[in-house]
């Protein structure tokens, strides 16, 4: 194993910026083209404004067994049609890894899915915990007025599998329903469903 020395990680709970970040990751719509279930609402969006969808700001630590990534997401407020802004999603590649948010400022849900499919969601606030089992894929969607920001500990050798997702979506999303975040199942059908 790499040898690390100890550390101070700072997080700016008013930025939402972790300091120091070895990598910050930026994901605006066009990042996420293909992820919504409004095909013709996200196409109108990107067009008018790619706005910044999220932010990771994350110290990087060796990929192998024993280290911890710590990272914080800065998700913005937004919808495309009728779908809260959302992280791109993810299982990780070492798929009996778990993750564990924090949640920091704003509100939200994380969405957690088998890989048959069945979905649910846990909610992210301030001080909640959200656990991330292993073998699930997870995103986390803002329900808010605001910023949703969190921190995230997970497995240095975790890894990400972003493809599944592309390929095959989640069963399913957040949606506003009569004015109310509501998790509405659906049949999984590719990164756009």
């Amino acid at each position: 194993m790499s040898a690390i020395q100890p550390l101070n990680l700072i997080v700016d709970i008013a930025s939402g910026r972790l300091e120091p970040a070895t990598t910050v990751v930026t994901r605006r719509l066009s990042d996420m083209r293909g992820m919504y279930a409004d095909a013709a609402a996200e196409a109108a969006l990107i067009e008018r404004d790619d706005s910044v969808v999220y932010k990771v700001f994350q110290y990087d630590v060796p990929e192998e067994t024993g280290q911890l990534f710590v990272c914080t997401t800065v998700l913005e407020p937004g919808r495309v049609g009728d779908e809260y802004f959302m992280t791109k999603g993810h299982y990780h590649r070492v798929r009996d890894r778990a993750e564990v948010y924090y949640g920091l400022r704003g509100e939200g849900q994380v969405v957690l899915m088998t890989e048959d499919g069945r979905c649910s969601s846990v909610e992210l606030r301030p001080g909640a915990v959200a656990y991330v089992p292993p073998c699930y894929a997870h995103r986390t969607v803002n329900t808010g007025t605001g910023e949703l920001v969190f921190l995230a500990v997970y497995p240095g050798d975790a890894g990400h599998d972003y493809e599944s997702i592309e390929r095959s979506g989640f069963s399913a999303r957040v949606l506003e329903y009569n004015g109310s975040p509501t998790l509405v199942e659906q049949e999984p059908s590719g990164g756009s469903r």
